[in-house]
């Protein structure tokens, strides 16, 4: 965009302890979607933009499917899939944060989900119980034995209520959740 280094100052997960908002979601004291509407309006003051979260989120999720997802996250998914389980997306904002434009580039990835739970559609958000509720519903499985896997703990909290496993991501080093995942489900291939 043109600008100079640091003129955006928060870090969120990729610096949990530089941005004390972020550590608010984190630990639940403030609402995610708050954080990403207050950091959508200044960026909108810093680069002259419309304070719409999509145009935000391009400029964020600029790239291929492959550019935006971590390859490690593609390799669980390939592995989930190979092992013949049900992989489902539980997401709170897809429709909300990105245009219909960037969500049909996201097809090679969205496309191996076997179900998908957009909260800004279906109307009920992590970590309500009945987010997760909804996804195993539609996946036809039990919440036993089931993993979900989030980068968020308050949203963990949701998915540990109804019986799920539960696995926290951290952003800037996810490959030890990967592993986790792969453990619980017994999945023996992967890197």
């Amino acid at each position: 965009m043109g600008l100079p280094a640091g003129t955006f100052t928060w870090t969120g997960p990729f610096d949990r302890d530089a941005d004390p908002d972020w550590q608010a979601v984190q630990e639940g004291r403030l609402k995610e979607r708050v954080y990403w509407d207050d950091r959508t309006r200044v960026f909108a003051e810093l680069t002259g933009e419309p304070a719409e979260m999509p145009r935000m989120m391009a400029h964020l999720y600029d790239g291929s499917a492959e550019e935006v997802t971590r390859a490690g996250a593609r390799a669980l998914m390939a592995d989930v899939k190979a092992a013949d389980l049900p992989l489902g997306l539980l997401t709170n904002d897809m429709h909300a944060f990105h245009t219909q434009e960037w969500i049909a580039t996201m097809q090679p990835v969205l496309s191996q989900f076997d179900v998908i739970v957009d909260g800004s559609v279906d109307g009920v958000m992590k970590p309500d119980p009945r987010a997760f509720e909804l996804v195993c519903e539609r996946m036809g499985i039990t919440p036993e034995g089931t993993v979900f896997i989030d980068d968020l703990r308050s949203n963990l909290e949701g998915a540990v209520s109804i019986g799920m496993s539960g696995v926290f991501l951290d952003v800037t080093n996810p490959q030890p959740a990967f592993d986790e995942v792969r453990r619980l489900l017994e999945i023996t291939n992967g890197p």
